[in-house]
């Protein structure tokens, strides 16, 4: 790798070093292996569910607890992706049944009010415009700068859902969800969201115009904090022959990580416990309750795994002697509520030898994740996943994981019943109160690469293990489901038409 003066100097205004970039080109040769899936994760067998006494009973433990709490939203993507079919409309002008139901309930979306005013004080008229089917016209004020500006702007800051006397933009959901389930003990509300460092003014004009009236709404105290992707988790791309993609000025080109990379901005937080929930994954309060419902019964899911985990810790960490008795209470609580099984080499281990290889499995972070019951959205499902120590433990499994060419990995990965919302809970901190190093607990060995172009030429680009993917894979892992109500994405424009966003 030939690296000039200038390549040196972008690379440590990364943060990076020439090291962290031949790591990176590394990977591209290499690749990244597949996991071996060993068995799909359904009902009774790695996915817990909830009966309503457990569900009340965990309620109880969470709103009990006083503990520290922040809600940690993903929203740095852009929206753009959600207009590709007015784009495509825009190029070819075919009217598909999906740009049909666009324009006949347009009056149905939350930013309809601001498109017809700003449509008026052009001197024209919504509704002549679409009995001339002029919908170019309308699309180009919907858009671009000329008008809304849509398509440049993140989801966060678009208007989602329409009410009786204003319309809340998919960030402002999250304010009220916020207040609903994540309210510390002294009525504040600490809101982390990662952005892009180009939208943050727009971010903080929106909260400071919104803030006071959900604080006064709800009858609490907002503390909003913006992190942004670290630039030190960007990495290089490479060309058809293993070199360094440049851009056209010659210079290095880097790519943001991934959201993976969010395990950074994750591992800034000190907080007792963490509900991560993407940006477009929010409803209107008609259908909140359930959320609220489940959301507090997953934090008490990850208080009470949390007591007995901590117990244990605190045991193998003592000076106390460790019998086969308490090994044997170990080893089942892994088996039976963990569903982690140990390597096979295990077996042979003195007392010694079991109390230190259960410490080091019980002393991790934990995350107790929502799964809903699959019905055909795209989303990584839950396994029970063979380790590099030879261990099987729950992980949340992308299928760009897993070896479609392999016919065994295949029919496992078929066969999963439920699939990840992105609707985590979770607890960072030790028995003692002190935060781990979230960055002790990634899997370093998994990624993504994938063929993309720039500037008309093809290149390969590079992710981070996933947040909730390889970013976690060290983490102890809890799933239990949830009812489909509670994931509603926002992934094109006409989802905001189905009747869980109206």
């Amino acid at each position: 790798m030939q690296l000039s003066k200038e390549d040196i100097r972008q690379i440590k205004e990364k943060g990076l070093c020439e090291i962290d970039i031949q790591k990176q080109i590394d990977n591209f040769i290499q690749g990244f292996s597949f996991l071996t899936v060993k068995e799909a994760a359904t009902i009774n067998n790695g996915i817990i569910k909830l009966s309503e006494k457990d569900i009340d009973k965990s309620i109880r433990t969470y709103t009990n607890s006083n503990k520290d709490i922040v809600k940690f939203v993903p929203a740095s993507g852009a929206a753009s992706r959600m207009f590709k079919l007015l784009f495509e409309y825009l190029a070819n002008k075919n009217i598909t049944p999906e740009i049909e139901s666009f324009f006949t309930h347009l009056h149905n979306f939350a930013f309809y009010k601001n498109l017809k005013t700003i449509i008026n004080n052009k001197g024209l008229d919504i509704d002549i415009l679409l009995k001339q089917n002029k919908y170019s016209e309308i699309l180009n004020i919907l858009l671009t700068p000329t008008g809304l500006n849509y398509s440049n702007l993140p989801k966060g800051l678009l208007k989602f859902h329409k009410y009786k006397e204003y319309e809340r933009t998919a960030l402002e959901e999250h304010l009220v969800e916020g207040a609903g389930y994540a309210k510390c003990s002294d009525s504040t509300v600490k809101i982390h969201l990662t952005i892009s460092k180009e939208h943050e003014e727009l971010f903080k004009k929106l909260t400071s115009s919104v803030q006071n009236y959900y604080e006064k709404m709800f009858g609490v105290k907002y503390c909003i904090e913006f992190s942004f992707q670290k630039p030190s988790t960007d990495i290089v791309a490479i060309d058809s022959n293993n070199n360094l993609f440049r851009n056209i000025n010659n210079t290095i080109l880097f790519r943001p990580g991934g959201h993976g990379a969010l395990i950074e901005n994750l591992n800034d937080i000190d907080t007792d416990i963490i509900f991560i929930k993407n940006i477009d994954n929010v409803i209107p309060d008609k259908y909140k309750d359930t959320t609220y419902k489940y959301k507090k019964a997953l934090a008490g899911v990850l208080l009470n795994y949390q007591e007995r985990i901590f117990e244990y810790t605190k045991l193998l960490n003592s000076n106390k002697t460790i019998d086969n008795k308490i090994i044997s209470e170990l080893e089942k609580f892994f088996e039976n509520d963990l569903y982690l099984l140990f390597p096979a080499e295990y077996s042979e281990f003195d007392n010694k030898a079991k109390r230190k290889f259960l410490l080091s499995k019980l002393n991790r972070p934990i995350r107790v994740c929502g799964m809903v019951k699959n019905e055909g959205e795209p989303g990584g499902g839950p396994f029970m996943t063979l380790n590099s120590d030879k261990s099987i433990s729950l992980q949340i499994v992308e299928k760009s994981q897993i070896d479609t060419s392999n016919k065994e990995q295949t029919n496992i990965m078929n066969s999963s019943s439920h699939f990840n919302p992105v609707d985590l809970v979770c607890g960072i901190r030790d028995y003692n109160g002190t935060k781990y190093n979230l960055l002790d607990f990634v899997d370093k060995g998994t990624g993504f690469i994938s063929n993309k172009s720039k500037d008309g030429k093809e290149l390969k680009a590079q992710e981070l293990p996933g947040l909730w993917n390889g970013a976690m894979a060290d983490w102890n892992t809890v799933f239990v489901e949830v009812p489909i109500i509670t994931f509603n994405p926002v992934k094109t424009i006409n989802d905001l038409l189905r009747k869980e966003h109206q």
